[in-house]
């Protein structure tokens, strides 16, 4: 019996095939876009990659990070989790995957900007306003990873607050995630250390999905305006 033919399935795995669809869309994509642009990913391969950008982006999936700016293969380096949430610095021996992410980005990638991109009409932003006003008692359990995660945010959910009306609120505190993201960024030394040697620059943007429209963070103004 060969070595192929003695294995047995592991009974702590359950994973099922990729679903037809989507292997059709892959048979798809490997006849067209790969085949037309072999040349570049066997370089990619062989050279490694370089990209100049890494963007903290929401899971959200109508955010198209790489369709807004119209990126290819290679030049982003991108991280998404819920509401682009960048957390405080805590070097506590606790796995913590976004800044490992960031550790990566700056100190070996050594990109040049580091983005985070809020959006419109996000989840994860809805859910954090709701359980800082007391209405999502599921959130607030030690058990939601959620929870514990959105907590982060609540120094924004705090600066905005006063506003009455709902929607308005939570445009504001989407942009607050950008902002509460921003101030995090800057107190992880390698990301201040480039920043102060001049090969890193950081940038909080907003997108609109509906409308299509982007407005970035301006720390001397305190406000988003249009790109």
């Amino acid at each position: 019996m060969t070595e192929e033919s003695e294995k047995k399935p592991n009974s702590a795995v359950h994973a099922a095939a990729l679903p037809p669809y989507l292997a059709t869309r892959y048979n798809g994509w490997r006849a067209t876009e790969y085949t037309e642009n072999k040349v570049w990913y066997r370089r990619l391969a062989e050279d490694g990659q370089n990209p100049r950008i890494m963007a903290i982006a929401c899971c959200d999936s109508r955010v198209n990070v790489n369709g807004i700016f119209s990126a290819e293969t290679g030049d982003i380096f991108l991280h998404r989790n819920i509401a682009n949430v960048v957390p405080p610095y805590l070097p506590d021996g606790d796995p913590h995957g976004t800044s490992a992410a960031l550790e990566y980005a700056v100190s070996v990638l050594r990109v040049a900007h580091v983005i985070v991109i809020g959006h419109s009409d996000c989840g994860g932003v809805k859910g954090c306003h709701d359980m800082c006003s007391g209405h999502a008692p599921e959130l607030e359990s030690k058990e939601s990873f959620v929870g514990r995660w959105l907590e982060i945010l609540r120094p924004g959910h705090e600066r905005v607050a006063h506003i009455k009306e709902e929607e308005e609120l939570l445009r504001a505190l989407e942009k607050e995630t950008v902002v509460v993201s921003l101030e995090n960024l800057w107190d992880f030394p390698f990301v201040r250390e480039a920043v102060e040697a001049g090969r890193l620059s950081l940038h909080g943007l907003w997108v609109d999905i509906g409308a299509g429209t982007l407005e970035h963070y301006l720390p001397e103004l305190g406000e988003f305006t249009p790109v």
